[in-house]
């Protein structure tokens, strides 16, 4: 175990790494990486639909830009939380400028099902169902329905993330679950 990765004093247990890796200490950092890379990886990878190469291009996007940020992060949420925010920000900035670009959805990469995240259990076949059919929802449907009910944001929060209205917000969740049914029972 690294000499830095001490319990921090507070709420947050990344708090010595947090304040070593804002000194330059870049082991420091490396251990943050390594220690939410996986869940960040996740929440990425079904924002992008199952797209597994925009998906590890998102995660080294959103790991720089923490380098660059870290002197922002203020301590007030844990440090996992705002992690969480910047890299789902750096998912959907990602989009808008996709979007710019190509104004039709790409279909699901059928190769992406074997580059799920998840266990060998034997509940892997729904999961990878479940992941399957989030991945063919439209856009704004999936990234509502990966942040409200994989996540626990809140429409309010996803809303001022997105830019859409909390109504929106509220009437893509119902579509999502909706499509995921159908797409289920299908």
């Amino acid at each position: 175990m690294e000499s830095w990765n001490t319990t921090a004093t507070g709420h947050d247990e990344d708090g010595e790494l947090v304040k070593l890796a804002r000194t330059g200490h870049v082991p420091a950092f490396e251990s943050l990486y390594r220690r939410h890379r996986d869940r960040i990886y996740g929440l990425l990878w079904r924002l992008c639909g199952g797209d597994s190469g925009l998906a590890e291009d998102l995660l080294q996007e959103a790991f720089v830009r923490a380098w660059q940020k870290l002197d922002s992060f203020r301590g007030e949420s844990r440090f996992g939380t705002w992690l969480h925010r910047l890299s789902a920000n750096v998912a959907l900035s990602d989009r808008r400028t996709r979007m710019r670009r190509v104004r039709h959805e790409a279909p699901f990469d059928e190769a992406a099902e074997n580059a799920a995240p998840g266990s060998r259990d034997v509940f892997a076949p729904q999961r990878s169902d479940l992941e399957r059919a989030i991945a063919r929802l439209p856009q704004r449907a999936r990234t509502v329905l990966v942040l409200y009910d994989i996540e626990g944001y809140a429409h309010a929060e996803i809303a001022a993330m997105t830019g859409m209205a909390v109504g929106s917000s509220k009437a893509q969740l119902h579509r999502a679950r909706r499509l995921v049914r159908e797409l289920l029972e299908a």
